[in-house]
């Protein structure tokens, strides 16, 4: 993902803790440990052998569940020399009758290398919460939704090739961003399926043991009644860790989901991650309390979503 800029508005007031009932089961060690097992796959960046490990883990994680999964496979030339390089959106699918459905989504590429990284720019990058903490919460996820019926039916979407880009110096990047969620907004588009998706929800860094995610600028502008009704749940549930003000514009992959699949996507995201793109980026700057935060504002919010807006295709 690429930062723009940033900007403040008024923070809500929060309320006293939820009743223990109202909040939804969320295990979070076990969804800090799926974290550590994608971290210590390696590397994972579009094309690699950890990608294809990650890849294995994920579908026989979902399959034992009972859900439907699939690949959606194209090719992308290669940054840095022009080869093709096979990309794999991985698509999971809750009851797959329904023909509402919604869209819940993270990147499971990491960068190639540590290219922020003070000391060692060219080292080995396995992106512990950049890249492992939305698969990770996906996967809890799934252990939540099994067997459960919910108002719309939810797709589980990781993006390959968030980010297969490589620095070369200052601000100079080869490659493109958000290529996994073009390629998925564009299909969407344009081989309209016999679904829609009604709201997208995406999580990126969401794993920071500081755990603090504010409006996103761009959530605000595309999605603004999904993004306020998600802090307004999280609000009910006391989970602090969403601040109700807007802080940072994100370029993320809802901006495909958004733009070109008129999907109206929200990006869940803590920008103010110290150890993005570098070598810290490692499980111990990481939280299953953070996972737990938001897979519980998410299982809440699933349970009663909004009325789905108008269609736009």
């Amino acid at each position: 993902m690429r930062h723009i800029t940033c900007g403040l508005i008024l923070a809500l007031v929060w309320s006293s803790a939820a009743p223990a009932d109202e909040r939804p089961a969320f295990d979070e060690q076990r969804a800090f440990e799926y974290l550590v097992q994608i971290y210590n796959l390696g590397p994972r960046f579009s094309g690699s052998t950890g990608m294809t490990r990650q890849q294995k883990v994920i579908v026989d994680h979902f399959s034992a569940l009972g859900a439907d999964c699939g690949f959606q496979s194209f090719d992308a030339p290669h940054p840095l020399n022009g080869t093709p390089v096979r990309l794999n959106n991985l698509i999971v699918r809750w009851h797959p009758e329904a023909k509402e459905r919604i869209l819940l989504c993270c990147h499971y590429d990491t960068r190639p290398f540590p290219d922020e990284d003070p000391r060692n720019p060219r080292g080995e990058f396995r992106g512990a919460n950049d890249g492992a903490s939305g698969v990770a919460l996906l996967m809890e996820l799934g252990n939540q939704i099994k067997g459960k019926s919910y108002p719309y039916g939810i797709d589980m979407v990781f993006f390959d090739a968030e980010e297969f880009v490589f620095k070369q110096s200052g601000t100079n990047y080869l490659g493109k961003y958000f290529l996994g969620s073009e390629y998925f907004a564009k299909d969407y588009r344009d081989n309209p399926p016999d679904f829609r998706y009604v709201w997208g929800i995406l999580v990126d860094m969401i794993g920071d043991r500081s755990l603090q995610i504010y409006y996103e600028g761009n959530s605000l502008k595309y999605a603004p009644e999904l993004t306020r009704s998600i802090w307004t749940t999280a609000k009910q549930l006391n989970e602090r860790a969403f601040v109700a003000r807007e802080r940072h514009f994100v370029n993320d992959d809802h901006i495909p989901l958004n733009e070109i699949a008129k999907i109206p996507t929200c990006d869940l995201i803590d920008f103010d991650y110290r150890h993005w793109h570098t070598l810290q980026d490692t499980p111990s700057n990481c939280s299953g309390k953070s996972l737990g935060t938001v897979g519980r504002v998410l299982l809440k919010w699933l349970e009663s979503p909004l009325k789905p807006p108008a269609a736009v295709r």
